[in-house]
């Protein structure tokens, strides 16, 4: 944040609450004295008005101050310590006390004393930033309240502007999923990709969007069955993550949170490698990274603000994958409540080398009491209450 003076005054009245009871008060006393003829209570009265005044015009003078702010790191993971640091700077001639700081950490205030600003000294104020929640999360502008030694009047001005704290999701590092490639390649299977990089790896069913160029006219005349090429890519191996943002898959915002957190993991596995990534949900595609630059921190800072869509079945996450190139691993992350449009899954999962469904929540019933196809059931299910259980759970899954 820039150093600046004041630049503008709250909407709040210059008199406490304190204040104005004391003004009421002296009001009330003044009159009754006067009425009734009791020079003491007016005295009193004219006391408490006076101090009343003498308080407003202690808080008028604007302090010459300078603010500061950085904010360490402007990046962190959900849960993780993030400081925000203010240097005021008193830039007049005079003393300053009595000043109260509070910096707005999004809806949140954070309050804090200042110390004593002597002429020309500065002050460092340190104050830990709420990252429970993700997102991109804006602190400021810094507003100091001045009060009277009595507390009855104050005045409130804001400084400088406003800075951002981006919460992303709590990750874990994880290995990468083996892609059931050739052992002699460095590659997914694909169907579509340009020949010169292409290598035979395998006969398999024809899938609807296959190209008939590619069909194997003669193991299809001895089947019965047609069948197509599949082919060896050399081009790297890359990963698509399916991410549940229903909200009724989650039984809770926390699972919803860890869903979040695993799929930013498996992601992140798979970027800071510099494979490609491709994350989408039933809303829509979410990022496409391709293996180059830092991918790894576009797909934090991108994971950081996705939140819960309004649609009702996962199944359009899965539309835009029956044309997939193939080959590659496909990752479903969802949780353990409503499984509607999953079973779409069953139509495009032969088109990945390797096909995984992690289920993020402690509440968690049998497949089939929630409604999943057989063809669902038969992908590999990771069941995960924590990132320490997906930690573990996926080192298991790259050796399986």
């Amino acid at each position: 944040m820039p150093a600046a003076d004041a630049t503008r005054r709250s909407g709040a009245g210059p008199l406490s609450a304190t204040g104005w009871g004391t003004l009421l008060a002296g009001a009330a006393l003044l009159g009754a004295g006067y009425g009734y003829g009791y020079g003491e209570a007016a005295a009193l009265g004219l006391t408490c008005l006076a101090a009343v005044v003498t308080a407003v015009i202690w808080t008028v003078p604007k302090p010459q101050l300078a603010a500061e702010r950085r904010i360490a790191p402007r990046k962190v993971g959900r849960g993780d310590p993030a400081d925000g640091i203010v240097t005021l700077t008193n830039t007049g001639t005079r003393t300053r006390r009595g000043l109260r700081a509070t910096d707005m950490c999004g809806d949140q205030p954070l309050t804090m004393d200042v110390p004593v600003l002597r002429a020309g000294g500065s002050q460092e104020l340190h104050y830990a930033l709420p990252t429970a929640r993700r997102g991109r999360i804006t602190v400021g502008p810094l507003r100091l309240e001045r009060t009277d030694p009595l507390g009855l009047a104050r005045r409130i001005r804001s400084y400088g502007s406003a800075d951002t704290l981006v919460v992303r999701p709590r990750i874990c590092l994880l290995p990468v999923l083996p892609s059931g490639k050739a052992h002699h390649v460095e590659g997914p299977t694909s169907d579509t990709a340009d020949d010169g990089s292409l290598t035979f790896h395998a006969l398999r069913e024809y899938v609807l969007g296959d190209d008939l160029r590619r069909v194997h006219w003669r193991s299809t005349a001895r089947t019965g069955t047609l069948m197509v090429r599949q082919m060896v890519d050399v081009s790297l191996p890359h990963t698509t993550l399916v991410l549940d943002t229903r909200p009724g898959a989650y039984v809770s915002d926390d699972d919803f949170e860890l869903a979040v957190d695993a799929a930013a993991s498996i992601a992140y596995a798979a970027a800071r490698s510099n494979f490609p990534v491709h994350v989408l949900s039933e809303a829509g595609p979410v990022l496409h990274t391709d293996g180059s630059g830092n991918d790894a921190d576009a797909l934090l800072d991108r994971l950081a603000l996705i939140g819960r869509s309004d649609r009702k079945s996962a199944a359009s996450a899965f539309d835009g994958l029956e044309h997939h190139r193939g080959g590659g691993s496909l990752v479903v992350v969802t949780g353990t409540g409503d499984t509607d449009g999953l079973t779409a899954l069953g139509r495009v999962r032969r088109r990945f080398d390797r096909v995984t469904m992690l289920r993020a929540g402690e509440d968690m019933a049998a497949p089939d009491a929630q409604g999943v196809s057989s063809a669902t059931v038969d992908v590999p299910q990771l069941h995960i209450a924590s990132l320490d259980a997906l930690l573990a759970g996926w080192r298991w899954e790259a050796v399986r």
